[in-house]
């Protein structure tokens, strides 16, 4: 499990783990996100129970695991939680903050001690020390129940599964040439997205945000200005697009 710091300055740091060229094959690699401020951090989309030990390695490197004082799960997927009932053994005073609509089926991963704070609809925001991070909503992309992390003051936004690339260990950090990188993504979107309209009312929304860094939760983070080239493509995009095997059936 590789460690990239995204962002520092005298509050917060964010964190990525990924590229973990030790887990099973034949599950997808993702990204983790961690928000370090001086006193508690907030673990994002912590992953598969697959990937657990080699998270728990990675992250203690970086802070007592005791200093993780609330979880982050943007939707329901095995890959963003299924660690949840080891998690929950490791943190024994922690917070999980995922969608209300989730809730019933995320505690199926196992939840004893860590406790459930439940995102509304409309979204929230979680200050952590000095720190504010806002859950900006992003339903039907893909989860009926689904949010993004919004750090203003980093200008990182944590997107989940938006933006998201089927990329191999080895691939680079950052997208690198926006137009090649478009067919890493265009089927797992168009397949995995359902709704043109949640599409484009996200995309409003997120056009009027100040982003340095879009940070899906597979594949590579867009930078600087890949992110209004991928808010451009996005729009663009038809979603919801079942496949041709199936349409003949």
């Amino acid at each position: 499990m590789k460690t990239h710091k995204l962002f520092e300055n005298k509050s917060h740091t964010w964190l990525m783990f990924g590229r973990d060229d030790e887990k099973p094959n034949e599950i997808i690699d993702t990204n983790q996100y961690i928000v370090i401020t001086h006193k508690n951090a907030l673990l994002m989309d912590p992953g598969g129970i697959e990937l657990f030990s080699s998270m728990l390695a990675a992250v203690i490197k970086q802070l007592p695991a005791d200093k993780i004082t609330h979880l982050f799960a943007s939707h329901q997927d095995p890959d963003i939680i299924s660690s949840l009932g080891l998690w929950d053994q490791a943190l024994p005073s922690a917070t999980l903050h995922s969608p209300w609509i989730w809730e019933s089926f995320i505690r199926h991963f196992g939840m004893h001690n860590i406790s459930y704070s439940a995102i509304p609809d409309e979204g929230s925001t979680l200050k952590i020390d000095q720190v504010s991070l806002d859950f900006i909503p992003a339903h039907y992309l893909h989860s009926s129940g689904n949010f993004n992390v919004y750090d203003a003051e980093a200008k990182i936004l944590m997107s989940g599964d938006i933006g998201a690339a089927l990329e191999s260990v080895e691939a680079p950090l950052f997208v690198e040439d926006f137009d090649e990188h478009i067919a890493k993504m265009k089927m797992f979107h168009q397949r995995w997205m359902p709704s043109n309209e949640a599409k484009n009312y996200w995309v409003r929304r997120v056009r009027k945000l100040d982003i340095d860094m879009m940070c899906p939760q597979h594949g590579r983070i867009f930078k600087g200005d890949d992110v209004k080239r991928f808010l451009d493509w996005f729009e663009a995009l038809e979603v919801g697009i079942i496949s041709k095997a199936a349409a003949d059936v």
